[in-house]
């Protein structure tokens, strides 16, 4: 494995800065010592690209005066941390970490409210120049994804290697923000190699030596296996990679089926599956965090609504529809509650998606304090055919109409312009946490 250095020192790399290949130490073309080598560098096309600290990032590419500062993007003290950027990662600061401890742990820190559109926006220009390196991208979230560059030499001239530095010195020079980059022979090493050199990252696993590379590392590196299975699996023998290296094939095969088959396969650094352009997203929701407690169903209400629109909002730009709303409640003890309705046709409305969420809610809010909310379709179709014409609910069409020109005002105007009237009925404290 290589990023930057570790390959011998007899190995060509390619300077990251300028594209020049054939370099051994510093490049002579440029003078630059970001220089990533690997016997299998030239020959290897499936890559792991995740952007560094995405929000904050942006937020810090939107406001200078915050370079060189700690910056959270999340909510409030009672939220959590949507992502930090790497200074503030040196003080501890971490994803999903609650916000208290957060501001324990770096004090300076600079605490910025989630723009989830101009992130999304960002994702998109992303999204694009991926896209235009191979039609083979499977996204993952909004700043990531794995890519196939098998064959893309002859469109590209030049190796994917060479094409994916040079797509992250464009997204650095134009968009602003940093990549990382992972190249392997297959999706799990590709994942894996994009987080051992961050940020503004390039690092390679090779087929021989994947094996070896992957003996020391805990077996939850392995995807799918959680708190519930790596427990399982240590209480038979198998907390290092290594220790499933040693196993027997068929041992693992009998213990946990076509499961443990994969386990086997995947501790020596092999991976099947493709890169899939059309992967299913199973599921778009929001979710917010409460500053004080809300028993009372009317706040509750107000706080669904923006969810609501938020989930709707993303269900639009993804061209997607869902059939089955789920609502989420997590209580002051911090018991979680999910429930789940089924439409009789799927939507992408705000509209529907609230009218269901809300019959949900009414159930559950009988007393209880609740500390989160969030709300989310699944079941998810294309856009075509949803939303029909309901003999049930005969204002649906109006009320679709009225939704598609609220859309069309705040498309052109910001989302701002036009608010529904719960938005404004007894106005709680600031939102804290949204996904």
């Amino acid at each position: 494995m290589t990023g930057a250095t570790g390959a011998s020192a007899n190995t060509p790399g390619l300077c990251r800065n300028c594209g020049a290949t054939g370099v051994r130490g510093r490049c002579s073309a440029c003078g630059s010592a970001r220089i990533v080598s690997h016997p299998e560098l030239f020959d290897l096309s499936i890559a792991h690209i995740d952007c560094d600290a995405f929000y904050a990032a942006i937020e810090k590419r939107d406001d200078p005066s915050l370079r060189d500062r700690p910056v959270i993007v999340g909510g409030g003290r009672r939220g959590v941390v949507s992502t930090a950027c790497y200074i503030a990662r040196i003080s501890g600061v971490r994803s999903a970490m609650p916000m208290f401890k957060a501001l324990a742990a770096c004090p300076d820190a600079v605490v910025i409210r989630p723009n989830m559109e101009k992130y999304a926006a960002v994702g998109r220009q992303v999204r694009q120049r991926m896209l235009d390196l191979t039609p083979l991208v499977e996204p993952l979230s909004i700043d990531e994804a794995f890519l196939d560059l098998t064959g893309t030499q002859g469109v590209h001239h030049a190796s994917p290697a060479q094409t994916l530095a040079r797509f992250a010195r464009d997204i650095e020079r134009d968009l602003a923000i940093t990549v990382s980059i992972g190249l392997a022979p297959n999706k799990f090493l590709a994942k894996i190699a994009s987080d051992l050199d961050k940020p503004r990252g390039f690092a390679v696993i090779g087929a021989a030596e994947s094996a070896r590379f992957l003996a020391d590392k805990p077996v939850t590196i392995i995807p799918g296996i959680g708190p519930a299975m790596a427990k399982k699996l240590a209480a038979q023998g198998f907390r290092l990679i290594a220790d499933i290296q040693r196993a027997d094939r068929s041992t693992l095969a009998r213990a946990h089926g076509e499961y443990g088959l994969r386990l086997y396969e995947m501790a020596h650094g092999r991976d099947t599956r493709r890169v899939d352009p059309d992967s299913e997203r199973k599921s778009v929701s929001a979710e917010t965090t409460f500053e004080e407690d809300i028993c009372d169903v009317r706040p509750l209400q107000v706080h669904l609504w923006r969810l609501c629109e938020k989930v709707s909002a993303r269900m639009k730009t993804a061209g997607l529809a869902g059939q089955t709303v789920t609502l989420k409640l997590k209580g002051a003890d911090f018991t979680a509650r999910t429930r789940a309705a089924r439409l009789a046709d799927p939507t992408q409305l705000a509209d529907r998606l609230f009218v269901a969420g809300r019959q949900l809610l009414e159930r559950e809010a009988t007393g209880t304090r609740f500390r989160l909310i969030g709300i989310g379709l699944s079941d998810l179709t294309g856009e075509d055919g949803a939303d029909p014409a309901d003999l049930a609910d005969p204002d649906l069409t109006r009320r679709m109409g009225a939704e598609r020109a609220v859309d069309r005002v705040r498309e052109k105007f910001g989302r701002d312009m036009v608010q529904r009237g719960i938005a404004f009925r007894a106005r709680p404290k600031r939102d804290a946490g949204d996904d």
